[in-house]
């Protein structure tokens, strides 16, 4: 019931924002903001389902596959970088010149490179999410209670069992919350580099229906990437609290 009361106060915002410019595309109509019916019905014609299989599934297999290599590279580099002193001394400086340019101005020369194909969307994709994810992990290890190490090495556990049971518990957190981040880099890395420079995907149909001064299609591309956003949002919370359970329950008991 709790749930249910919570869904239905949470749509009422939503609710009232799509009836307030129904009304007002209705008073006042305006070619660049089109009735709600006729976006829906260009949704339909648009999505349901004849770009599903050529435009959809290629989008979000480059999202994923960018984002996944970007986690298994941030992990390992923000570990690395987290617990060798000598390794972040070399390198820190260069992560953080790296990090501080705009990821989209990269897309150009990585077309050029790679060219218009899925091989550049990946590379872009997986470089701008490695770094909310690498530096998320090594934030993560400093944060280590020096206490919790103090037991380990008095009870001189190999560095493997200390890694596993020390550092990374402690820095599960700020992991989690660095990986969820990079999703959401992920996924507007995915929309930019069709946006500039490709020959499918959700980014380029939207952009083509810009270009032709198509409002409805632009309106139409907007809704389904919010629908993905929300829905990836809404499946990584679930794996954060399947992740993080035990930590999520000891504040819980903390705030009590």
């Amino acid at each position: 019931m709790m749930n249910l009361r919570r869904t239905l106060l949470g749509a009422l915002v939503p609710i009232a924002l799509i009836a307030v410019y129904a009304i007002w595309t209705s008073v006042s109509p305006n070619p660049f903001f089109p009735k709600p019916w006729t976006i829906i019905r260009k949704f339909q014609e648009l999505w349901l389902f004849d770009r599903v299989f050529s435009d959809v599934l290629p989008s979000l297999r480059n999202l994923l596959a960018g984002y996944a290599m970007a986690c298994v590279l941030g992990f390992a580099g923000g570990l690395a970088l987290g617990r060798v002193s000598l390794l972040r001394l070399l390198f820190s400086p260069l992560l953080d010149f790296a990090r501080s340019i705009p990821i989209i101005m990269l897309i150009p020369p990585f077309v050029l490179a790679l060219g218009i194909g899925d091989a550049s969307k990946l590379a872009i994709i997986t470089l701008g999410t490695f770094f909310p994810i690498a530096l998320a992990t090594i934030d993560g290890l400093k944060r280590t209670d020096p206490a919790l190490l103090d037991v380990s090495r008095s009870l001189k556990l190999p560095w493997w069992k200390e890694l596993t049971v020390v550092w990374l518990p402690s820095a599960a957190p700020s992991i989690v919350g660095g990986a969820q981040t990079g999703l959401q880099v992920a996924f507007i890395l995915m929309v930019a580099s069709e946006m500039l420079a490709a020959y499918r995907g959700l980014g380029f149909i939207t952009m083509q229906a810009q270009l032709t001064f198509d409002s409805e299609g632009v309106w139409a591309g907007i809704i389904l990437l919010a629908i993905l956003g929300f829905l990836l949002n809404a499946i990584s919370n679930v794996i954060r609290d399947r992740l993080l359970h035990w930590y999520i329950q000891s504040r819980a008991l903390a705030r009590s």
